[in-house]
């Protein structure tokens, strides 16, 4: 079992936890995940290694509350517990060796672009992060991104904080006031990630995504996380997270994570909890 050591509520749909994990703290790098199960009954959910801290062996998540499991998630407080916390998995991103980088975040992927900067930042580059949001009321992380950047563009949709549009908007102005990058990290939505590709693509920049599609044991065997890249099966809990954009299969991907909308949507509204109907039953 797993401790929730701290609960923080980045705003009305994303929560950030600590979960006192010590062996998965003590290995854990940026780009890395856990899977998690609430309990026994419960399914396995990736999420990606926001932070950790070593000393104390805990291990950061942020989660946005929008599956049965995210939202069962949501309601535990400090001092409850997880049954399963199984991690560092993944390949880590590779921050070695890039002079200048720009890591760009959408919404709450903006979680797992965090630990990257820093990555790049303490390996001495230039590190420029460009986050957005629909707007102003979603915003999250701000100042952890502050201390995490060399330079900081903040996008809302309406421009309600920060600069009015997509982080792509900022993104081609900077690559055509000719800064020079040796990589771009994009991380968010599966069509923020598209746009960013056909943003760098002209420019000729390596551009890496960090994917997310469906994934059940997140040790390669059950195939479940495959995806498309360069024309070759991956699998993205074992060759990535991280790919090379310009040859990852959007519309394959896109797919594939749609695929059982319908039916999560249905168990969310239909679900009944076993404990609950068990002792309703009991107290009849």
């Amino acid at each position: 079992m797993y401790k929730i050591v701290s609960k923080r509520e980045l705003n009305p749909t994303v929560t950030m936890m600590d979960i006192e994990a010590p062996f998965v703290a003590r290995k854990a790098k940026a780009g890395q995940f856990i899977i998690f199960r609430i309990d026994e009954m419960g399914e396995r959910v990736p999420l990606t290694i926001a932070g950790c801290d070593r000393e104390k062996g805990t291990v950061s998540i942020i989660f946005q509350k929008v599956g049965f499991s995210t939202i069962a998630l949501g309601k535990l407080n400090e001092g409850d517990y997880i049954q399963d916390f199984v991690g560092p998995l993944g390949r880590p991103t590779d921050v070695e060796g890039k002079k200048r980088v720009c890591v760009v975040g959408g919404g709450v992927g903006c979680a797992i672009a965090l630990p990257a900067a820093r990555g790049f930042l303490e390996a001495g580059a230039i590190v420029d992060v460009i986050i957005g949001f629909r707007n102003k009321d979603l915003v999250i992380l701000e100042e952890e991104f502050k201390a995490a950047s060399t330079n900081l563009y903040l996008m809302t949709d309406d421009g309600s904080y920060g600069e009015k549009g997509f982080g792509t908007v900022k993104l081609q102005q900077l690559l055509e006031s000719g800064i020079q990058y040796d990589e771009v990290l994009a991380i968010g939505p599966v069509p923020m990630m598209k746009f960013v590709c056909k943003t760098t693509e002209p420019f000729g920049v390596h551009t890496v995504v960090s994917l997310n599609p469906i994934m059940v044991d997140g040790t390669g065997m059950c195939g479940g996380c495959r995806v498309t890249v360069d024309g070759q099966t991956k699998f993205a809990c074992v060759d990535g997270p991280e790919f090379d954009g310009h040859k990852v299969d959007f519309a394959e991907l896109m797919s594939r994570n749609g695929i059982y909308r319908d039916r999560e949507a249905e168990v969310t509204h239909d679900h009944v909890c076993r404990m609950e109907a068990m002792g309703k039953a009991l107290i009849h």
